[in-house]
């Protein structure tokens, strides 16, 4: 049920992929993650000092924001802004009142103690320039790339013009990547109405909090949200040009960067009758103005054995309309060393030794950066003595849960994806443009299967046209099974044809099978769901999703295979020690024929999910994927 043969469903959705991504300046691949730059709002006007069960209204509001503030990533970069701190709320101070918006602290990464600190200085006694505020905030956030508003306020704009619904309307008709959310605290129909309008107008997401307790739950729950973004991270490598250079790379997860036609080269020692797994990773930022024709990038991936030998083992991945945002992959299985040599060892494409894989950026569209992020997951399988249980191909059966589902948010990237804690039923909401991600852990002889429901959200039809997708990924973060369908504001499911998207249990023989997706569910680990709703500037497509993903998780877990040597740190380094990092060695002096006795094992957490292929649906969809092995 590839998503490349269900075409004629989302043709009217047009060319849409998703995953903004922020870019680092340079190589050093600092894992620090790059969130959408997020500015909080904060209502100060003098109705905040109504009173709550907390104490006042504001004292409540501090109270919400502080514990998102302690609660958000260390990397995130998150700014406040207040109105209503400077001037009393009668006629006399109006006009001074509605000019009265400040902006306490710069979304720059986060100060915990400097922004509690500002949130604790606040005193409410003004008006509500609400637009004026929204402007201004706009304003003070980076000048591209995806970012983020959240605004808290318990009435309507008491200053207009600049009406608030006009101003969100107005940074929508400038095609900023901006996303405002809001929360209405305690209000009534008048500023609900306006407040979900703010919302709706830039793809935002509207919450009602009826008092304290609610905007605690609520508050650090859209914030966190609104931060989620696109994360290139791991643990820094340098590729080389040529294989006698290249860096030795044990099992996990790496960040590197790669220029425009330019291929890196990386090394890893394979002992013999193991599997090795290479997966590169390119993400490409938001452009405007190129044309579909010179829009897709390709990916190619390559692997060498002794002294530069070609294995012609050749992988390449293409995606269109990059400018979009997409994350392109490109993954090879590289079972050389589990053969055996012949012709006394001349044969440089098997058995154990050091072999070189390498990533080319070949095709490049146009507006691109020089270079981009590259992230890297290595693995390395030993050989079995005992493979386990026979394979099997029957798929995991769907058991749909009821009721409303518990409460997730799933984050921007594979890195940060959310856990699902088991069979049940989840709920989220999506903004458009997003692509969201969440993990599920699969023992050997265990399998999954899901089914995304999403709600009516008020469309008016064509107008309103945008597309939906799903794709379940392996580890080794290689796409397993996906789906998409037109989506119009009414209520749909995914997949659109089948009981569910499902894998059958892990086991390692279904390596084996003649079904090219259960051969991907071999291997025992966090298995990825992504879930995307695509952008678009029409007005009124803006509005947010309401999403339900039913999972079931069953069967027991079984032994697996009997490993031939240890996999104390897991396959691709997921399970390693506390350091949660990889290791990456230079090419050492001994010589490449020494490394063959000289097996770097799985060390330090490489975290397997990374970003991940998005589905890159409409007129210009362009995919291949051709290999042949020695």
């Amino acid at each position: 049920m590839s998503i490349y043969s269900k075409l004629t469903a989302v043709i009217a959705a047009g060319v849409v992929a998703c995953v903004p991504v922020a870019l680092p300046a340079a190589a050093q691949a600092d894992d620090a993650a790059q969130y959408a730059p997020t500015m909080l709002i904060l209502d100060a006007s003098g109705s905040m000092q109504r009173p709550d069960p907390a104490g006042t209204m504001m004292d409540a509001a501090k109270h919400a924001v502080r514990t998102f503030v302690e609660s958000a990533p260390a990397a995130a970069k998150v700014g406040l802004t207040t109105y209503g701190t400077g001037t009393g709320n009668t006629e006399a101070e109006k006009a001074a009142g509605c000019r009265d918006v400040r902006v306490l602290r710069p979304p720059d990464t986060i100060d915990r103690s400097a922004l509690i600190s500002a949130v604790d200085g606040i005193e409410p006694h003004g008006w509500t320039p609400m637009g004026a505020a929204l402007r201004e905030a706009a304003q003070a956030l980076p000048k591209s790339g995806p970012r983020s508003i959240v605004l808290v306020s318990d009435g309507d704009d008491t200053c207009s013009p600049p009406d608030p619904c006009d101003v969100a309307r107005e940074l929508k008709q400038q095609r900023l990547d901006l996303v405002v959310h809001t929360i209405g605290f305690a209000v009534d129909d008048k500023a609900r109405a306006q407040l979900r309008c703010m919302a709706e107008s830039t793809g935002g997401t509207y919450n009602d909090a009826v008092d304290g307790t609610a905007l605690k739950d609520i508050l650090p729950r859209v914030s966190t949200a609104a931060l989620r973004n696109y994360r290139a991270s791991g643990t820094p490598i340098t590729g080389a040009g040529n294989y006698a250079s290249a860096p030795v790379a044990g099992a996990g997860h790496y960040l590197d960067t790669i220029g425009q036609e330019e291929t890196r080269y990386y090394a890893v020692d394979v002992p013999a009758g193991a599997t090795a797994y290479f997966t590169g990773i390119v993400s490409f930022p938001r452009v405007s103005g190129v044309s579909v024709t010179d829009d897709f990038n390709t990916l190619q991936s390559r692997v060498y054995g002794r002294d530069g030998e070609d294995c012609l083992s050749f992988e390449t991945d293409q995606a269109t309309r990059s400018s979009d945002g997409v994350a392109l992959t490109v993954t090879q299985t590289w079972d050389g060393a589990t053969k055996q040599r012949t012709g006394g060892g001349s044969d440089k494409c098997k058995g154990d030794g050091r072999y070189y894989f390498t990533l080319t950026w070949d095709r490049v569209s146009d507006g691109v950066p020089p270079r981009l992020p590259l992230e890297l997951i290595i693995g390395v399988e030993p050989g079995v003595t005992d493979p386990g249980p026979a394979g099997v191909t029957t798929k995991t059966t769907l058991v749909e849960s009821s009721g409303p589902g518990t409460p997730v948010t799933g984050a921007g990237s594979f890195t940060e994806a959310v856990t699902l804690d088991g069979s049940g039923r989840y709920a989220d909401t999506l903004r458009p443009g997003e692509y969201v991600f969440y993990r599920v852990r699969l023992g050997w002889g265990q399998g999954l299967a899901y089914r995304v429901h999403f709600e009516d959200n008020g469309g008016r039809g064509v107008d309103v046209i945008s597309n939906i997708a799903t794709t379940l990924y392996s580890p080794l973060a290689e796409e397993i099974d996906s789906d998409t369908t037109a989506y119009t504001g009414r209520a749909g499911v995914l997949p659109t044809s089948d009981p569910a998207i499902a894998t059958a249990p892990i086991r390692y023989a279904n390596r084996d099978a003649n079904d090219s997706e259960v051969r991907k569910q071999s291997v025992a680990g966090w298995y990825y769901i992504a879930v995307k709703l695509g952008s678009t500037f029409t007005e009124g497509a803006a509005t947010p999703v309401p999403m339900r993903l039913d999972l079931t998780v069953a069967g027991n877990p079984e032994p697996g295979p009997a490993y031939s040597a240890g996999t104390t740190g897991g396959i691709f380094g997921e399970d390693a020690g506390p350091s949660g990092k990889p290791i990456a060695h230079s090419a050492d002096s001994a010589g490449e024929d020494s490394s063959a006795t000289k097996w770097i094992a799985p060390a330090a957490v490489g975290v397997v999910g990374v970003a991940v292929l998005a589905a890159i649906i409409g007129f210009a969809l362009a995919r291949r994927r051709s290999r042949s092995s020695r």
